[in-house]
Formats: C-alpha cells, structure tokens, sequence
C-alpha cells in the first residue's frame, strides 16, 4: 500500500490538478491523506467535490509552520511506501511506478523534478543538475538541496523519523527525513525528472533558493546533530 502525504494551505488554484495527477498513478488500495491548515479559500471544498475514497483529509490547527501540517499528515499514513507532496506541483507520469521499482533496493528516494512557473512553462530543466544534488549525510547536512515533494521512502524511514523535532523552525520536515534517511538508510537521487515543482509567489517554503543567516545556520545545524543523535541513542536502547 503507498500512502502520498500533503499539506495543503490555501491552495485552490493549482490542488485539483495536483490530485489528479497522482491519483492516475494509484491504485484503489493506496490513499492521498491532506491535511489542511485551516484554509480560508475553497480548497477544503475542492478536494471534497473530488469525491474519490482514496483521499483522506485531515483538518489542522496552524502552528505557523508547513512541518507540523506535513507531520499531521503523516502520522496517519498507513502504507508501507510513503510519498511527500506538495499541493500546486503535477506529478509526470510513471512518478509512482519508478519510485517503487527503486525502493526495491533503496530505503529512500529523491526524485528529479522540472522547475516550472504558474503555467508550467520550464524556467530549469534539471532542478538536481541545477543545484548539484547528490546523496551523502555530511555533503546535505552542511548545506541540504533536498525538497519533500521529491522524495519517496520505505516505512521503516517514517517510524525512525517520527515524532519530528518540537522547534519546527530549526527542523523542516524535509531537511529532518533526509537527515534521518541518510544517516540512517540507504539513499538514491534519481537523475529522471518526475515531478513539475512549480515555483510562484504563493510557495510557503523558498525551494532551496535562498540561504540563512550564519547564526540562524549554526544553530540549525547544531539543533538537528543534537536531535539526530538523541534519537539514534533512543532507537539503539530498543534493540
């Protein structure tokens, strides 16, 4: 079973199509959980006209921060092959059927993706080409180009990466899984574009495209080593 986790804020104009899109490459046993961080537009009611048994949408109290909805969404993920979506992207076609084929070796997947504007006209070509995205735990823990709308991961992931770190701020959802991920499983970054990431001036979050403060870094870093560690000594006294 794949569960596909979104969060969903005000996201009316592009959610329909996203939906679609993924629900063409799913079977009836899969589920779409949106959790939605109380919208004010119609994008609550958009995916309920959708009317499809797959989708599962889950209200959500805004804290502020698009991780804590993300985290809503997943706690209720019950497949065994997890995918991050966000909600005004299109996923191309055949984006399920690879990711599976490859966690058949992997634990962890990060797709390719096309980067696109409202449109979907290309602005880049190769978005991993562009920022030179690679695997390895020290190359993305100094400096992460790795987006959650990209990733595809085994259940084993999501348990070791659950419940996510309280400062929201500090720990983004993407930036916390792949951390785990490569810390932790055996990762691929995929060359095969599979994802039309749309960029435009509603995004929530800045794509990777911007840099933090030195201070702000620092204090990211040093919040998500610490919490890495606290949560492998933890797993380490399960055992």
């Amino acid at each position: 079973m794949i569960s596909v986790c979104m969060a969903t804020y005000n996201g009316s104009m592009f959610i329909k199509d996203q939906i679609n899109s993924i629900l063409n490459q799913l079977s009836m046993e899969d589920e779409i959980i949106i959790s939605d961080d109380n919208s004010s537009d119609d994008t609550v009611s958009i995916i309920k006209g959708i009317n499809d048994p797959r989708l599962k949408l889950l209200s959500h109290n805004p804290t502020g921060y698009y991780t804590s909805n993300f985290e809503n969404a997943l706690k209720y993920a019950s497949g065994e092959i997890i995918f991050l979506s966000d909600q005004d992207d299109i996923w191309c076609e055949n984006k399920v059927m690879k990711c599976v084929e490859y966690l058949k070796s992997y634990d962890f997947v990060m797709t390719n993706a096309y980067v696109v504007d409202n449109d979907l006209r290309v602005k880049i070509e190769s978005r991993n080409q562009y920022y030179n995205v690679r695997t390895g735990f020290m190359r993305n823990f100094i400096k992460s180009r790795y987006l959650g709308c990209c990733f595809a991961f085994k259940r084993s992931v999501l348990e070791y990466a659950l419940p996510f770190p309280r400062n929201h701020d500090l720990a983004h959802h993407d930036s916390w899984i792949s951390l785990v991920a490569e810390m932790n499983f055996k990762c691929v970054v995929l060359d095969e574009r599979l994802v039309m990431y749309r960029r435009h001036n509603e995004n929530t979050s800045t794509g990777g495209a911007t840099s933090s403060k030195l201070s702000k870094t620092i204090l990211i870093r040093l919040y998500l080593i610490m919490n890495l560690l606290s949560r492998k000594f933890e797993r380490s006294l399960r055992i």
